[in-house]
Parts: structure tokens; sequence; C-alpha cells
């Protein structure tokens, strides 16, 4: 039996950014650095962090997050960290600005260069409770990084990897549902079909962890019935809160590992050409990967399709592609802009991400190429 840990705080529901006060004052940290992008920035969203806490009305703030973490923000961020004095970090957005602050909160304890603690070239051990400690408030309901143990940060040679550990979950995690009313439909679209995949890829992780497969196949029936509700009703309530659960829930599962799906998408969102949305890019490969994987899991597809409430024979890729169509998300990676000249390159460094290693179908770089071409369309 693999060993299973959840090691978080979750304060969960509408109007419970008020208990960040709190949060910081059972951390015992007063000096914290918030970290959220220049689209958050723009709004009252951080106003209302910096009115919730003493400490936040006149904390730093790091508000150049990218698309995609890059090394060269986290940089950025740990000298802004370092020139005021913080003790703690406060990470508001999705999961780009939650990402980026772990990997500040790496580096404050931790000597670099950054990609010493990739888990692909054996950093998860060198990592320490010296990591500075997080509190994660996401304004998207998708990755579920405000509670997970991993990072993906792209380095400045291009390879986006992930750093894992315990000690990166935040401490505290601030599901405000409120936060993420009114959130576009299509960013709404993408990141609730990136919490799907959480939930399907983690279940169907051959690793053995019963907890984690109830919780993924839970967050997997909340997410589809109610993502489409939120991209129709930005103010729907009742569908914000649902997927806001089943983003947590996707999140909950990770220590089961993910699969091809995200040992492509991690490759992908590195490309410095062209700019790809991780929950986006997710949707789009789901399809070609349960194909593939379909031969090696075939009880929990049967158990998918239940919860989904399918017909037994039903073609859970196609009904995913056809969700995907229904949310108005791209179809192919062509639509993206993705070029096929990538395929060689993206289907070799699939093979080397640490999300294959959980697939429950073994994968070569062959076998990734086809899914990338069948993405194609």
């Amino acid at each position: 039996m693999a060993t299973i840990n959840y090691l978080t705080t979750i304060q969960f529901g509408f109007g419970e950014l008020k208990a960040i006060a709190a949060g910081l004052e059972d951390l015992k940290v007063s000096r914290p650095l918030i970290v959220t992008d220049r689209g958050l920035a723009a709004t009252d969203i951080v106003e209302q962090l910096r009115a919730a806490a003493p400490a936040l009305g006149n904390a730093a703030i790091f508000a150049d997050t990218p698309t995609n973490p890059t090394e060269e923000a986290v940089e950025a961020a740990l000298a802004v960290y370092r020139e005021n004095g913080c003790d703690s970090l406060v990470a508001i957005g999705g999961g780009s600005p939650i990402d980026l602050a772990k990997g500040v909160a790496l580096l404050a304890g931790h000597d670099g260069p950054l990609e010493t603690y990739a888990a692909i070239l054996g950093g998860i051990p060198k990592i320490t409770a010296k990591v500075a400690p997080v509190i994660a408030v996401p304004t998207t309901a998708g990755t579920g990084s405000e509670v997970g143990r991993a990072a993906l940060i792209t380095l400045k040679d291009g390879r986006k990897l992930g750093f894992i550990s315990g000690h990166l979950i935040p401490k505290l995690a601030i599901c405000d549902p409120e936060l993420t009313l009114g959130l576009p439909a299509g960013l709404t679209a993408a990141t609730g079909m990136d919490a799907v995949t959480h939930c399907i890829e983690t279940y169907l992780s051959p690793r053995d962890n019963p907890v984690a497969e109830s919780i993924a196949l839970d967050g997997l029936k909340r997410a589809v019935a109610h993502i489409e509700r939120a991209v129709a009703d930005g103010s729907d309530r009742e569908a914000r809160k649902e997927m806001l659960m089943a983003a947590l829930q996707g999140g909950l599962t990770f220590q089961k590992g993910l699969g091809a799906v995200h040992a492509l998408s991690h490759p992908l969102g590195g490309l410095k050409d062209v700019s790809l949305h991780h929950g986006t890019l997710n949707a789009v490969l789901l399809p070609a990967v349960l194909r593939f994987n379909a031969p090696s899991a075939e009880a929990k597809y049967a158990e998918i399709r239940r919860t989904l409430g399918l017909a037994p024979d039903a073609d859970l890729a196609a009904w995913i592609a056809g969700l995907t169509a229904r949310l108005g998300l791209p179809a192919t990676l062509t639509q993206m802009g993705v070029p096929r000249s990538v395929i060689p390159a993206i289907a070799e460094a699939a093979t080397k991400d640490h999300s294959s290693a959980s697939n429950p179908r073994q994968a070569s770089a062959a076998d990734y190429a086809s899914m990338l071409e069948a993405s194609f369309g």
C-alpha cells in the first residue's frame, strides 16, 4: 500500500477570504510577499485580499507572473522577497501564481540553481522543510495547485520541469468561490477541463490509493455536472462552488501521479514560440490519450462511464471530445497554433516527464508521437 498523506488546511466556502488573517497569525508570519499576475492586479481582487488582513495592507507584491511560470520570473520574485525581508508568500490567482510562489518558497530556503530540485533530476529528496510557508488563494477552478505538492516551472533552457515535495504543499488553501464569480467563459472552460483531466488521470494511475481514487471520481462527477453551467453563467453560485471543489479534489489526488496527457502538455507548455494554456492543452490531448490507454484500464473505464451516467459501450474519448466542443474550446493542436514540426521533440520529452511513469500503459516516443498526430486532427 502506498503512503497516503493529506497534510494541509483548507478553508472552503463563500466569504472564506477573511480566514487569511487568522491563517497568517497561525503560521506566525508577518511580512508576506503577495504573488499574482497583471490581470488580477488590475482588478479589485488584490485589494480585497489586502483588506482581509492587516499584514497584507502594505505587503510587497510581485505581479509579473507569466502565463506559464518561468525560472526567470521565480528569480525576479525572489529578489523582491529578499529586498523586502519577507517571511512567507500569499499566492492569489490561477495555478501560475501559485506555482511561481512555490518556486520562490523553495529557493528562499535552498541554494540554487532551481534545476537542482527538479523531480526527474533527482531533486525530490533535496527539498527540505526550509521551504518558506505559502498560503494559496485560487481564483480559478482547475489546477488544484492550492493543495498540490508540485510546481511546474519552465527553466531558462526551455524545459518545463516538475518540482515535487510534500514541503511544497501550501500551508493553507483558502478556496472562496466568491473569487471565481464572473470568470470569463473561455477561462472557465479551460480551467474546468484541467480539473476534469486531473480527476481522470489520477484515477487511472496504477498506483494503489483507494482513498484518492474515490476523491477523483467524486471530483469528476461534480465537474461534468456543473462545468457547462459555469461556462454559460459566470454568476451561477452553485456551479462555481462545485467547480472549485472539483478542482480541489483533483489536486488532492495528485499523489497518485498523472499520466500521458500531462507528460505531453508539460513540454508543450514550455514552447517559447507559442503561448499555450495548460487546461486547453489537456482538453485537446485527452481524447487521444484515452484511446491509447483503453486496453490497459478496462475496469476503470467502465467505472468512469458509470460515474458519468454513460452507456456501458459508450466511447469515452468521443464523449470528452463532445464536451470540449460544447464548451467552445479548440478541438486540435492545429487550432491552438502548435506546429507539427515539434512532434519528435515533444514526444521524446514526454518519455522523460515525471507524469509518464504513472500512466496506466507504458508509452514510447513513437506512442507519444502517434497521440500527438491524432491531436492535430
